[in-house]
């Protein structure tokens, strides 16, 4: 039982980590990369569609993105999406092939970037310690029906905890990371 809880509650943490790798991803960084649009969506006839779904995506060179929709209608709405996701890139359309130059970061702007990808680790901080305070309750719970001795409950605690404290540091590694790719020039 107690197993079970642990397996589960590290799966949830590690699932959290993973969100916020792929939140991650989304920040630009100066050099051209299509998951920056991973959280842009098109209005396709009505349905917000992501990006990606829409258009194929290429990096043809570091500073430039090219984005060929499936569809050329939708060239308008897939620039308009664009401008709309405030990434602070300015997209060009030739009727066929959206351009997208990424120009290089100014100083100011990476500071808010690194500051946006900290607050981004505060939220994967606190998904991790919520999935840590839902593990502790069934502990408690378990030890409260008698299901689990004092002993078993104790041991479960410290092995969520250290759990969570594992997964913080990896946190707060993938962090340091990230704004280090941020702040390089």
């Amino acid at each position: 039982m107690i197993k079970d809880l642990l397996t589960s509650t590290e799966k949830r943490m590690k699932s959290s980590l993973d969100a916020l790798r792929h939140e991650f991803a989304t920040i630009r960084t100066g050099r051209a990369s299509v998951s920056i649009f991973d959280g842009v969506t098109v209005d396709y006839y009505g349905t917000p569609t992501p990006l990606n779904q829409v258009a194929k995506l290429a990096v043809p060179e570091p500073t430039l993105i090219t984005l060929q929709p499936f569809d050329p209608s939708i060239a308008e709405a897939i620039e308009k999406a664009i401008r709309k996701a405030d990434l602070g890139l300015n997209p060009a359309n030739d009727g066929k092939i959206i351009r997208v130059p990424v120009p290089a970061l100014t100083e100011e702007r990476r500071k808010q970037l690194a500051k946006k990808a900290s607050q981004m680790a505060e939220g994967g901080r606190t998904a991790v310690r919520q999935i840590r305070r839902d593990a502790n309750e069934e502990v408690k719970t378990m030890e409260k029906d008698h299901e689990i001795s004092q002993d078993d409950s104790k041991r479960a605690l410290d092995d969520i905890q250290k759990m969570t404290d594992r997964c913080v540091a990896m946190i707060d590694e993938v962090l340091q990371a990230k704004e280090k790719e941020i702040l390089e020039i």
